[in-house]
């Protein structure tokens, strides 16, 4: 089950996910050549990826920075970008470009500290935007719980798109993180759960103010949950397979 878009327009032009965007995919197509050499592929990596015994050392806490803009594989960049074209041009038409910038790069690094706190020791290299992304959601479910997004569940030969509340596929993605955190041993390297779970606190924690401004509670009951202006509607196409009545 994953987001394939929501029906959350935006009222301005998100160039900073654009942004992030193009940064993210030309900085993976720069060492992708590499990913089959393993000495240039590892070399990257200690340069670039937050290694947490290296930070608890005090050492490269740049790369706080830089591994947010490094993906293992194809399919772990097409993920993170696709969450992030989803739900954040939202937040930078209610934030303005340059604070949604600032928070983006906040709660990557939030994420990322909060990895290091959970395995101080470890030495596998961490890589990826997914903490940032993860700030992301976290901003998007209390600024719009309602809002629309369809997903696309697929059970082994069976696909659907489904229109849920956000607060549905948030939640349950959450939930999932928050699992995988309490079974999964970050020494041992893996998916990041933990920077999952505290980026997504992390960014919701961040947007507080500006919830705030919009009202707090009473922005919630004057939108119901849902986005300050018109959802879009999409147009289904009827589908081309014929349909064999029943005898």
């Amino acid at each position: 089950m994953f987001p394939i878009r929501d029906h959350n327009p935006s009222g301005r032009t998100p160039y900073v996910v654009y942004l992030l965007m193009a940064a993210n995919i030309l900085i993976f197509l720069s060492y992708v050549g590499a990913m089959d050499n393993a000495r240039l592929i590892n070399q990257v990596y200690y340069d670039y990826a937050v290694i947490p015994a290296r930070i608890t050392d005090g050492f490269a806490l740049e790369t706080l920075v830089t591994s947010m803009f490094l993906h293992g594989g194809w399919m772990h960049l097409a993920g993170n970008m696709l969450f992030l074209w989803i739900f954040g041009d939202n937040l930078e038409d209610e934030m303005g470009h340059l604070p949604f910038l600032l928070f983006y790069m906040v709660a990557g690094v939030g994420a990322g500290l909060i990895h290091v706190l959970t395995a101080p020791g470890s030495l596998v290299p961490t890589i990826g935007a997914s903490g940032a992304i993860a700030g992301v959601m976290g901003g998007y479910l209390l600024l719009f719980p309602k809002a629309r997004v369809d997903i696309l569940l697929i059970l082994i030969v069976y696909f659907r798109v489904f229109t849920i509340p956000a607060f549905v596929m948030l939640g349950v993605w959450l939930g999932m993180q928050f699992l995988g955190s309490l079974s999964s041993n970050p020494d041992e390297g893996g998916v990041a759960y933990w920077a999952h779970t505290g980026g997504f606190f992390v960014g919701l924690i961040l947007c507080i103010p500006l919830w705030l401004k919009r009202g707090g509670p009473e922005y919630w009951s004057n939108t119901h949950g849902h986005p300050p202006h018109p959802e879009h509607k999409y147009k289904l196409s009827k589908s081309r397979i014929p349909r064999v009545p029943r005898k």
